[in-house]
């Protein structure tokens, strides 16, 4: 049974939607190793920047090639001379491999390594303050604000409950199937929401109190909790993989390699028919894995735990009584912002400018249906999103992923005698577990894109042979908390730890590779895209 907590003299209610406000959730306790990491992890961060910054001598860092830089990159390498760009390199790649020390280790909290990235690239010049700075108003980042302002909107109303409790009464009697059910939504919601950090929004409190209803919780862990929630995080990821309009990081993959092209089009359906049976594909098999291999479900949890079982959800169900107005209103903008969000090439108003739309409406005094003291919003989350982006401006600015690039490929010998298999399986593996390592998702498809771009131009291959699967890669950010928001924020749910995420998330990782090079060898060959991997 779900254990009756006491908060504050009352009982705890699993079912009370308020208790899984994100501010609320209990901070995971560590185990001894994370622990361990902790403790080494701010002198090893210190460490690894003095070095990098002050003695590192790097062959490739002293010897760049301003041919292989970006366009920003190449106008500020003429700007600033070859030794000021040289410096803010190694500054940069210092304040990179100090950053993923500490997220990794998380010695500090995560908003503070982030508010460190920011005044680390301010203070040795990667940047300007204006630019880093500015990251905190990115589209993105609002859009992600405005976003957790409708969630709260379904959660004051009790629409979200009400979903929930109807949810379980329909599906509850198969566990496995409540899984499956919530791999449905996702890819639901994917087709009408460009922000996977939105999706986790809406879904986390729904999913929680469905893990309660199962006998889950943060202080009270088991596999029917760690299966849905990083389920879902892997879902979200995945389902936004199967739509070109499933992230924003995926437009941009999809205008760049049309741009190489001569803007030729390339559609939603051109994407939809290549990526939608793919990421079906990874979905079962990351719920095969997850709930078959790593975290079997017992027999006690294939049934709901909470006292009064299936009885016990309908009475409460029951009375919630007739759908009430405020909660017609949360559900007509909740669906006119989904509808804008999915057609937003037809009347070209952008998504950020959509949820605040929605968002002024939800909050309007006397017409609207929450207030502002009722919203629930992970500040702390937020400001580590800013300090992902102002690292990827650093990143962008110096070039250092471009000049890295370039010098494994002179180490390795890639010309164009190499075969196309061992090109497809570099670029594919790069951007894959790339995804380790870099917090934004539209960073790395800045940056993997166009050098799949380049190297098939370079070589004499078909621009999509290589660009579009190395597109198809871009949603694999679920492997660590610091990976990606959606990542950061179900991490918060306490549901699962580091080992959990790692052994799932990676596995998911090289089976997806896997999938990626037969995919390139038949569906891709199939549709014309390449013409085969071997």
């Amino acid at each position: 049974m779900v254990a009756e907590a006491v908060q504050g003299g009352k009982p705890f209610d699993p079912l009370d939607m308020n208790n899984y406000r994100v501010e609320r959730l209990p901070k995971p306790q560590k185990s001894k190793f994370e622990k361990w990491m902790s403790i080494i992890g701010a002198p090893l961060a210190v460490a690894v920047f003095i070095w990098l910054y002050r003695f590192a001598d790097f062959s490739f860092l002293n010897n760049i090639n301003a041919e292989f830089l970006d366009k920003d990159a190449s106008k500020r390498y003429a700007e600033i001379g070859a030794a000021a760009f040289t410096r803010s390199n190694y500054a940069m790649l210092a304040i990179f491999a100090a950053a993923i020390i500490l997220w990794i280790t998380e010695a500090v909290p995560n908003y503070l390594t982030s508010l460190l990235v920011i005044l680390a690239i301010v203070l040795t010049g990667v940047t300007s303050e204006k630019t880093a700075y500015a990251q905190l108003g990115h589209p993105v980042m609002w859009l992600n604000i405005l976003s957790f302002v409708l969630a709260s909107m379904l959660v004051k109303t009790q629409v979200a409950k009400r979903f929930a409790l109807w949810f379980v009464i329909r599906f509850g009697k198969n566990a496995s199937m409540i899984i499956i059910s919530f791999m449905v939504i996702n890819i639901v919601l994917s087709a009408f929401i460009s922000a996977t950090t939105a999706k986790a929004a809406i879904l986390l409190p729904i999913f929680m109190v469905v893990a309660a209803i199962y006998g889950a919780s943060s202080d009270k862990r088991n596999n029917f909790g760690r299966n849905l929630v990083l389920q879902n995080l892997f879902q979200i990821n995945m389902g936004a993989t199967g739509f070109i309009t499933g992230s924003g990081a995926n437009l941009l993959a999809g205008s760049m390699i049309a741009g190489a092209m001569g803007w030729q089009i390339f559609s939603f359906q051109d994407w939809f028919i290549a990526a939608f049976p793919l990421c079906i594909t990874i979905m079962l098999i990351g719920w095969f894995v997850g709930t078959k291999i790593f975290f079997p479900l017992k027999k006690e949890e294939q049934v709901p735990q909470i006292e009064g079982g299936i009885e016990r959800l309908k009475a409460e169900l029951h009375a919630l009584g007739r759908m009430k107005g405020e909660e017609f209103r949360a559900i007509g903008i909740f669906v006119v912002v989904l509808l804008l969000w999915a057609t937003d090439k037809q009347h070209g108003i952008s998504q950020t400018a959509v949820a605040f739309g929605g968002a002024i409406v939800a909050l309007l005094p006397g017409i609207g249906i929450v207030k502002w003291n009722d919203v629930d919003i992970p500040w702390h989350l937020l400001l580590f999103s800013a300090g992902a982006y102002t690292l990827g401006a650093g990143l962008e600015a110096t070039g250092l992923p471009a000049t890295i690039i370039d010098s494994a490929f002179n180490a390795f010998g890639i010309s164009p005698d190499t075969p196309f298999w061992a090109i497809y399986l570099i670029l594919t593996g790069a951007m894959l577990f790339s995804a380790l390592m870099f917090e934004s998702k539209t960073m790395r498809a800045l940056i993997f894109v166009p050098i799949a771009i380049g190297v098939a131009q370079k070589f004499g291959y078909p621009i999509l042979s290589l660009s579009f699967p190395v597109a198809l890669l871009i949603e694999h950010v679920y492997v660590l908390p610091f990976n990606s928001k959606p990542a950061a924020l179900l991490y918060t749910t306490g549901h699962y730890g580091w080992s959990d995420t790692f052994k799932f998330g990676f596995t998911m990782m090289c089976i997806s590779w896997i999938i990626i090079i037969l995919w390139g060898e038949t569906v891709l060959r199939w549709l014309g895209y390449t013409s085969g991997v071997f």
